[in-house]
């Protein structure tokens, strides 16, 4: 095992990405070190890079993962060398995606080779935005999703409007498959009009192209927005695009009081553009004026561990079964070239920056394939 290893690091706010030499972790008790293959850059990232979200420089970007497992640690139960692997990663140095080689708990990967045929490029993109979706659902919404799901299996909140802003995101395709998988089957979205026939294969009952306008209008006129007693009309909003400007605003006047109303973090106040430097809130309270009632909240999907289960069981086992078992298909994904680790990454980030793609992930090899 050599002593140090390449990573991608952000440096200082709108600086050039560099590459780093960072110690190679052994793995310990549960851990397992993969050499990772593929990652994904996202939105994150470029809050981070760009934007100096919550980092303190130099910091490791990257928390999606996928590769091949070399050592484990003495208290492994699942994992062995030679297995491959996936898996979202984030919270210590040694985990962060965009680096040769990750050391975290065996609990925070799923197996390949579990996943029902789907390969490593179709796994990475999976992790980190199917654990966001999972967590923000059960979480942030209160919704029970039993694992495996039981036969006949009827959601309390069946009668209730679920809108996703946003659908065509990452987020929102997981959160949508989800939610039909657990027989949910009045969820509107809002997405681009190119998105919307799949959209509605994965259990959208009507989708709103944002870019026609009135949007906020037209959804409160499809769910009849005359309301009795003190339901409101659309009690869970779920904001996958997180603009202060673009979604929030007109969710704001959707959402009634007692609506719960979940954002994915950060706001964006500034978008990241060239030469722009971005601005953020991490309170969404008070990003815009809700109304008397609303309760908005902010996403953590950091927290999903604070639930034993979901520790234990969300990567390693749940994840690679909803594969398996068709409960989700993998976001489309478009594999971004480069000479070397350096060049991968950046282009990856000039892609988010330009915004040139939308409803794929952009995954880079990292590790250079063995010959």
């Amino acid at each position: 095992m050599s002593a140090t290893h390449p990573a991608v690091v952000t440096v200082g706010v709108g600086q050039p990405l560099e590459i780093h030499q960072v110690p190679t972790i052994a793995p310990e008790a549960n851990e397992v070190r993969i050499r990772v293959e593929w990652t994904v850059s996202t939105p994150l990232d470029l809050h981070q890079a760009d934007g100096g979200l919550l980092v303190n420089p130099p910091h490791i970007l990257g928390s999606s993962v996928a590769g091949t497992v070399l050592e484990v640690g003495p208290d492994t139960t699942r994992l062995r060398p030679g297995d491959r692997v996936f898996g979202y990663t984030f919270r210590q140095k040694k985990e962060r995606a965009h680096q040769l080689y990750v050391t975290t708990p065996e609990t925070m990967l799923g197996k390949l080779s579990a996943t029902g045929g789907f390969d490593i490029r179709q796994a990475v993109v999976t992790c980190n935005n199917f654990v966001s979706a999972w967590h923000t659902l059960t979480h942030d919404f209160g919704f029970e999703f039993p694992w495996p799901k039981p036969s006949g299996f009827v959601p309390r909140e069946l009668n209730d409007w679920i809108l996703i802003w946003g659908g065509g995101t990452s987020v929102g395709q997981y959160c949508l498959q989800l939610l039909k998988w657990y027989g949910y089957k009045k969820v509107l979205v809002t997405a681009s009009k190119h998105h919307h026939e799949k959209l509605r294969r994965y259990g959208a009952r009507q989708c709103f192209d944002y870019r026609e306008g009135g949007t906020a209008q037209r959804i409160l006129e499809a769910v009849q927005s005359v309301i009795t007693g003190d339901t409101p009309v659309v009690p869970f909003i779920l904001d996958c695009v997180g603009s202060q400007q673009k979604s929030l605003l007109p969710i704001a006047v959707i959402a009634q009081s007692r609506a719960i109303v979940a954002v994915m973090l950060p706001v964006i106040v500034r978008d990241a553009a060239v030469d722009v430097t971005p601005e953020y809130l991490m309170d969404v309270e008070k990003a815009v004026t809700w109304q008397d009632g609303v309760k908005a909240v902010g996403v953590r999907t950091h927290f999903y561990q604070k639930n034993e289960f979901l520790a234990q069981n969300l990567q390693s086992v749940v994840m690679p079964e909803a594969l398996a078992f068709g409960t989700i298909e993998p976001n489309e994904y478009l594999e971004v070239g480069g000479a070397n680790l350096l060049e991968r990454a950046t282009n990856a980030l000039s892609k988010l920056r330009s915004k040139e793609v939308s409803g794929a992930r952009l995954i880079w090899r990292v590790a250079e394939p063995e010959t």
